[in-house]
Formats: C-alpha cells, structure tokens, sequence
C-alpha cells in the first residue's frame, strides 16, 4: 500500500523530534511537555514539568539580602520575574501550584539567566512531603507561588514538609514570590478563601461572615510580619475588605494595633521587596494601610465600625520601607480611611478610596 504525503510528513516530524529528543538528552538539558508523576508510572500526587538543565545548579554565592515579590494578579508583571532571577543569581527557578500545568515554564526560561524553569504541582498533603518535591524546592534559586485557589495552598501544604522548605528558603534569603493567590499566603496572616472569596460590602456589613475565613502559620516572607495582603485591588474594590481583614486580626488578638499591617495590590502590579525596602513595577498603585486606633466595633452581625486607618499609595517612582512603614520622599500619597456602620469613607478629596 502507498504512503501518504501527510503521512511521510508525520513520520519524518516525529523522526526528527526523536533525534532532537535523544540530542537534548546527551546534554543533559531537557523540556519535559508531559508530567513526571514518579519513575514507576504511579500517580504519586505532584506533576513536574521541566525546561532546561535536569542537574543542580550552583550557584557561586547565597544571596546577601531576602527577597520577595507580591504580584497582583492579572497580567503577570515580567520586570518582576526577571527581578526575582537576578536576586536568586540564575540557577533554578521553581513554579509552585497546586493545579494547572507548566504555563509559566516557557515563559520565565526565555527571560534568560536560569539552567532550568520547573513547575511542580503539588495535589495532596502526602505530595507536600515527598523526597522528589522537597528535594527540588529546598535547591531551588527562586520560587514563585502561582494564582489558583490559596484554599488549595493551606489546606494542601499548611503544616507539612513542604511549608517548612518554604519557611527554610526565606530563612537562606531565596527569594520568594506569588501572584494572586500566591500572594495571599505570604504574608504572616492570610485570607484563606475556605468558604469562597467575600465582597467588601459582606466584610464591612459583618466582619464574622462565614465567608471571611482568615489563617495564621502557613507561611511569611521577609518582611510580612504582622500583614495580610490582597490582590486585585482597586479593580475588585478590594479596600474594604482588607479593612475588615485587619480590624480582625487585631480584634481576634491576633497582633497588637500598633503592629496590624495591610497590603494591597493592585492587577498587573508587583511590590519587589528587597530586605524590607519595596518598589514598585507594573501599571497600578500598591496600598499599605497602618490602623491608628482600635476597631471601635468589630462583632458578629453587626456592621464594622473602623475609624482613622492611615493608607499610604505607591503609585510610581521611589519606595516604600515595610521596616518603618513609611515611603521615601515624595513616593506616597496619604490619606485614612474608615469605616462607620458599615460604610467605607476615604479622606482624600472626592472620597475615593484609592
């Protein structure tokens, strides 16, 4: 029987993708587009996606300060990627999530400067403490917590070996950073997103609805002692809630009024914090918002009542320093904002809370 053109062509692809597959090999570099689930072929909870060198890079120094990206959402900010690369000196940049696929895989590895990219999804609670996972995440230069659902990142990592790695990097001044719902678990407190995501207009009218599930001891990058962070800031109307986010960690004793912390920030936006000093990059403004007072009604089913809360805006050059909570000269806009009976009420004139 004759062959086909289309066929000759299948063939003669596959050919050749064989002979390039056996090539990569050689060298030891490899771009996996199917997952690793474990050299048996046994579903062992992660998925792990590879671009570039398989082995150990070694990088010739630690890096001397921490490190850390709070990204938005939305867009990803590519400045803050290649921030995150330069910081961690190349080597091997790991992906976290705990759904999806190796989107960022390609992505990040164009950047340039990195032996390897490589995503690892990680499924179950028994994934969080497999030797592979761990292996890969404790050599890693950088890692970057993806968007998703941060109720899967708690439920499916808090308190197991893979936590603890994370916590360790931080600890070596890796950097770390996450986006959307990889923002949200790193600072010290965190929105867990259990019982679905919550309005602004729910958390003022009732700062205990169901749906405000707030969590503690997961994880905190460098700097984030005392804060909870939001993603999607301004787009969402996000200010609100982060307002009945920290009237409750102060109300619940979670942390002192003086020490409560919130940062918002805004899509297609990353704060690059280098060793508590952050700038910003991206289109949109980053929100850190300071309690001067008290909530002076903070109950269940009963409005918010949340008076004088100092926000400073960064919105372009300049920088902002977590460590004195204060942005230097000229950096920052400040304005307070309250809220009275449920009602959200900004200082700045027209009254917008952003």
């Amino acid at each position: 029987m004759g062959t086909s053109a289309d066929t000759c062509g299948v063939l003669g692809r596959r050919l050749i993708h064989c002979v390039l597959a056996a090539a990569l090999a050689c060298t030891g570099v490899l771009a996996q587009a199917a997952p690793k689930t474990g050299g048996d072929g046994v579903d062992k909870g992660y998925d792990h996606y590879l671009v570039g060198s398989s082995a150990d890079a070694a990088p010739s120094s630690p890096p001397a300060a921490p490190a850390s990206v709070l990204m938005g959402g939305g867009k990803d900010v590519a400045d803050a990627l290649k921030w995150m690369i330069g910081k961690g000196g190349g080597g091997d940049f790991v992906v976290l999530r705990a759904s999806g696929t190796d989107g960022y895989n390609s992505y990040i590895y164009k950047m340039g400067g990195l032996d390897s990219v490589e995503t690892l999804v990680v499924r179950t609670r028994e994934a969080a403490g497999d030797a592979f996972v761990l292996d890969r995440v404790r050599k890693a230069e950088a890692v970057f917590i993806a968007g998703g659902d941060q109720s899967d990142y708690i439920r499916l990592w808090k308190g197991t070996p893979l936590a603890s790695a994370l916590q360790d990097l931080v600890a070596r001044n890796v950097p770390i950073g996450g986006t959307s719902a990889g923002l949200a678990v790193l600072g010290e407190f965190d929105f867990s997103g259990a019982n679905g995501t919550v309005l602004s207009s729910e958390v003022l009218a009732n700062p205990y609805d169901p749906l405000v599930t707030l969590d503690r001891g997961f994880l905190a990058a460098h700097g984030l002692g005392g804060v909870i962070a939001d993603s999607h800031f301004a787009a969402r109307d996000r200010m609100g809630r982060l307002l009945g986010f920290v009237a409750r960690l102060v109300k619940d004793r979670w942390v002192r009024t003086d020490a409560a912390r919130g940062i918002g920030v805004d899509s297609e936006t990353a704060l690059l914090i280098d060793n508590g000093v952050a700038t910003r990059v991206g289109k949109g403004s980053a929100y850190f918002l300071r309690p001067a007072l008290a909530p002076q009604v903070c109950e269940l089913g009963k409005p918010l009542t949340f008076r004088n809360v100092q926000v400073e805006r960064l919105s372009a050059g300049g920088s902002f320093d977590l460590r004195t909570w204060a942005g230097s000269d000229g950096a920052t806009a400040g304005y307070d904002v309250s809220a009275e009976a449920g009602v959200l009420t900004s200082g700045q004139q027209g009254g917008s809370a952003y």
